[in-house]
């Protein structure tokens, strides 16, 4: 919460799989305390209809007051020690004040119900926050171990670095690690929001929570069950939320000066209306104008709907950092798509091999294989699963950035890259032809003689042109950037439906790209979130592109998209613009009632219960707009059957 509002709790949320809240309303001290001054109002006020006891039926007004009362004022006292004041003081003045002129029925009303507002807010927050830590229940609550040639039954927390934990058909993964032996298809959905299982085998990554299909797995345990990717997630998001976005930022501008301003105002209703008229209307009339004005409900209008934002976007496969960073994907209008790994698979493969300079086919594919052993390049692997076998790797090999490797191999300079940084020579025409093909090609050189050209192609993911059309169909300005040649770039470009291509592009100049795309409109840049990260820094919002795992890619960008299909992408857009506006519903409401209230409180038309009942109710209603933003529909993700 605000401070601005100065209710609710202070005290953080404890750590660990539950968050320590409520799990039903009636849990919450706030409603069991205001039911039970409602009961004591209710008997008082059939006293008082009646012509009861008048002393029982004051009797009565004080407990529920007290009842009532001590879910917000000890609290408030505490705030006015530390020099915060907000809407609890507010509440609490008006509560003392009515007692003072001895409208103790008015007071008692007023504490029950900033008592229920109260409870439902703390409910409703506890619930958006557990949305977030319900990731951290996917992970099981034992785990299968070897150790001394046996299986144990562990609490994940015993989980060592380096142990072989044990999977069967339909069990969850405990923590992250290496697939050491079986072959399955996980089931990731509950992850990344993607419904297909994923095929793994040994040597396959594979990350706590996932459901294991069909086979029996050994799995190298490599990650802490406290550092595991689940863990994880959840801890940057939960530090992030402390960043506050433009609504945020505008609520608590707005709410902060807001509460001394009433209080002031408030005096100077009393003493000067005390001065020219009826000393005890004026000061009544001053409570009334000193709870109309309260802000509470703007206080809370973002707070609550970034949680449940937030929290329904991770449980689709959308890891958003925050508040700034829902607001900012909101803004978006503008995308920035790398290609290698965001609009293609990013299973690159060898097409094919031209030779020059006497060179025989597995010399070519030698060479550049003694460098490409050495490279992180996307492109590497596919050399490599071309080459196949044992391969020889160069020495004091080099990457120049953007452009190829430079080596040693048996005595002989070679170097790996791209046209125009190596002379085609008499394979330009060969290249020429490999580009046209939307392929990359790749010369290899030896002591300054080009032995031959490899094309390399990653097709395009099999949703990306869907994507691109839906992004268009949306307003966005959809652009491609990537460091392949022009050919090869447009081919692809004009495959998935994208008409502005940038190629050719170091790292430095993806990010001088998305600087003069932002100055256009928002922009948000989609890529790896290694390769890519001048450009993520740069942009207006920067999205990782299949982050599961990935600790770079979940630090660098502002969202990141856990799961591998692109089609999440359209959908967290729509997500956030759906959020952004109910967080602006809400500002927009709880400043207009502020605005029709004062004046209605001023001249007497609303006397304080009156005034107390429509901020609560008002209160109410911004935390259900809030809520509906973790509402969303689960997107259905069905794969290209040639994966």
């Amino acid at each position: 919460m605000s401070d601005a509002c100065g209710c609710g709790h202070d005290e953080p949320l404890p750590r660990g799989d539950d968050d320590g809240g409520p799990g039903t309303l009636w849990q919450v001290t706030e409603i069991r305390a205001a039911a039970l001054a409602g009961v004591l109002l209710l008997v008082g006020l059939i006293l008082g209809w009646t012509a009861g006891p008048h002393g029982v039926e004051s009797a009565l007004y004080v407990a529920a007051l007290v009842v009532a009362g001590y879910t917000f004022v000890p609290s408030t006292l505490a705030r006015l020690a530390r020099g915060r004041i907000g809407v609890g003081t507010l509440m609490t003045i008006a509560a003392v004040g009515a007692v003072v002129l001895g409208q103790l029925e008015e007071a008692a009303m007023l504490a029950f119900l900033f008592a229920i507002s109260e409870g439902l807010e703390e409910y409703s927050v506890t619930r958006t926050r557990r949305g977030l830590r319900a990731l951290l229940t996917l992970a099981p609550s034992t785990a299968t171990v070897v150790r001394g040639g046996r299986e144990l039954t562990v609490d994940p927390d015993e989980l060592r670095l380096g142990d072989v934990m044990v999977v069967r058909p339909g069990e969850r993964l405990a923590t992250d690690g290496v697939l050491r032996s079986g072959r399955t298809a996980l089931d990731n959905s509950a992850i990344t929001g993607e419904s297909v299982p994923v095929e793994a085998g040994p040597g396959d990554e594979v990350f706590a929570g996932a459901v294991n299909g069909t086979g029996a797995l050994e799995v190298t345990v490599t990650a802490l069950a406290r550092d595991n990717s689940l863990a994880r997630i959840v801890r940057i998001v939960e530090a992030e939320q402390s960043r506050r976005g433009e609504a945020q930022r505008m609520a608590d501008t707005v709410a902060r000066p807001l509460v001394p301003g009433i209080l002031v105002a408030a005096t100077l209703i009393a003493v000067v209306g005390g001065l020219l008229g009826d000393p005890q209307v004026w000061i009544e009339r001053a409570l009334v104008v000193l709870v109309a004005a309260s802000p509470c409900a703007l206080a809370i209008s973002v707070p609550v709907t970034v949680y449940a934002a937030v929290g329904a976007a991770s449980r689709f496969g959308v890891l958003i950092k925050g508040g700034a960073a829902l607001e900012a994907l909101g803004r978006i209008r503008g995308i920035a798509l790398d290609k290698t790994g965001t609009l293609t698979r990013n299973r690159p493969a060898v097409t094919e091999i031209a030779t020059g300079g006497g060179a025989s086919r597995a010399e070519v594919l030698a060479v550049a294989a003694a460098l490409e052993a050495r490279s992180g390049h996307p492109l590497a692997r596919a050399v490599l699963d071309e080459a196949g076998g044992d391969v020889t790797a160069a020495d004091d090999v080099d990457a120049v950035a953007g452009t190829g490797l430079t080596g040693r191999l048996a005595g002989a300079e070679v170097r790996l890259g791209r046209p125009g940084w190596i002379d085609p020579g008499p394979l330009a025409a060969v290249v020429e032809r490999m580009q046209q093909a939307g392929a990359t090609a790749v010369l290899i050189e030896r002591d300054g003689v080009v032995l031959g050209a490899i094309a390399v192609r990653d097709d395009l993911r099999p949703e990306a042109a869907e994507v691109v059309e839906e992004l268009r169909r949306d307003g966005y300005r959809v652009a491609m950037l990537t460091g392949d040649n022009e050919r090869a770039a447009r081919a692809l470009a004009a495959e998935a439906g994208i008409d502005d291509v940038h190629a050719a592009l170091l790292p430095e100049d993806k990010a001088r790209i998305v600087t003069r795309l932002r100055h256009e409109r928002p922009t948000a840049m989609v890529g790896d979130g290694v390769n890519d990260a001048p450009a993520l820094a740069t942009a207006d919002l920067g999205i990782a592109m299949g982050a599961m795992g990935t600790d770079v890619a979940i630090e660098t960008a502002d969202v990141a998209l856990m799961g591998e299909d692109l089609r999440h992408l359209p959908q967290a857009l729509r997500h956030a613009r759906r959020s952004r506006r109910i967080m602006l519903q809400n500002i927009g409401f709880s400043l207009a009632l502020i605005v029709v209230l004062i004046p209605l409180a001023l001249f007497g038309v609303l006397g304080l219960a009156a005034v107390v009942l429509v901020h609560e109710v008002a209160e109410i209603l911004v935390i259900a707009n809030g809520v509906r933003a973790g509402r969303t529909r689960h997107l259905t993700l069905v794969r290209d059957r040639r994966d």
